[in-house]
C-alpha cells in the first residue's frame, strides 16, 4: 500500500514540475518584456511570481 501510495505522489509531482517549469518560462518571458519597456511594476510583480514558483519548485525536487 505504501508503495502505491508513493507512486502517485511522485507522478503527481512530476506533472506538477512540468507545469512549473511552462510557468516558470512565461514568468521570465514577462519580465524579459517589463524590461525591455523599462516598467518596474510589473518587473518585481514577475520578480515575487518567479521566486514564489522557484521555492515551489525546490519543494518539489526534494
Amino acid at each position: 500500500m505504501k508503495k502505491t501510495v508513493n507512486s502517485l505522489k511522485r507522478s503527481d509531482g512530476e506533472r506538477r514540475m512540468a507545469v512549473l517549469r511552462l510557468e516558470l518560462d512565461y514568468e521570465l518571458a514577462t519580465l524579459y518584456e517589463a524590461m525591455v519597456e523599462n516598467d518596474e511594476e510589473k518587473k518585481q510583480e514577475c520578480k515575487r511570481k518567479l521566486e514564489r514558483l522557484r521555492q515551489e519548485f525546490m519543494r518539489l525536487q526534494l
